[in-house]
């Protein structure tokens, strides 16, 4: 198995993708990233309108205010521009934490907990975001599903194996890392995915039990947590 990095998607990496995926390589990285930005904004908006099956590239280019032509050289198929969304998304929620100052905390449980209380407010405020990509990740073709599915391992999985074996360090966990970090991150989508089942929205109370209930069933302690 390769070896899964700390953080998120690497400039190595990320080129890697990139050439896979057929997007345009000989243009200056700032221009193409700027480009692949007005994609991921012009095409969520018409995703979240129509959804992702019945949206042509055509109807994409409009609302990127690009030509079909722009667009084929920043893009090589429709299932470019749902990579692009799963990346933009892993990216912004990097940046998100990033603004808690988590990574300046000392003791690993601490930076797991805040990291875990951000995360899930994150998903909160961007369940849209979180709903399309679980639920139209299924129209992706083995190519792009595969590439997709890698990333989230190493950029979200890998992230919070990465803090778990920061704890182990320092406290007893129950159970395998790389088990765990899969669950972690398939627990801090369910506000974003199974909210409605709440009977208030979700909020504070209910942010502050999940981080609870991971804790406890990591068996470490219980900190306070930051409102």
């Amino acid at each position: 198995m390769a070896k899964t990095p700390k953080g998120l998607i690497t400039k190595n990496q990320s080129e890697v993708f990139s050439k896979d995926l057929g997007f345009a390589s000989t243009q200056d990285s700032s221009l193409i990233e700027k480009r692949h930005q007005q994609i991921v904004d012009g095409a969520s908006k018409i995703f979240f309108e129509k959804g992702y099956h019945p949206t042509t590239t055509r109807e994409i280019a409009k609302a990127c205010g690009m030509s079909i032509g722009q667009l084929y050289h920043y893009i090589s198929s429709k299932d470019d521009v749902l990579y692009l969304v799963h990346k933009h998304m892993q990216k912004v929620w990097y940046n998100y934490l990033k603004k808690s100052d988590f990574e300046k905390i000392d003791d690993p449980v601490e930076k797991l907990t805040e990291a875990l209380h951000y995360t899930l407010l994150f998903m909160i405020e961007n369940k849209k975001h979180v709903q399309f990509i679980y639920s139209e990740s299924k129209y992706l073709d083995k190519k792009h599903l595969r590439i997709v599915l890698d990333m989230d391992y190493q950029n979200v999985v890998g992230f919070w194996r990465s803090l778990l074996e920061e704890v182990k360090k320092t406290t007893s966990i129950k159970g395998d890392s790389d088990f765990l970090s899969s669950v972690i991150s398939y627990l801090l989508a369910f506000l974003a995915l199974r909210g409605w089942t709440l009977r208030d929205k979700p909020n504070k109370k209910h942010v502050d039990s999940l981080v609870d209930f991971i804790l406890r069933g990591l068996g470490v302690r219980e900190i306070g947590i930051k409102s």
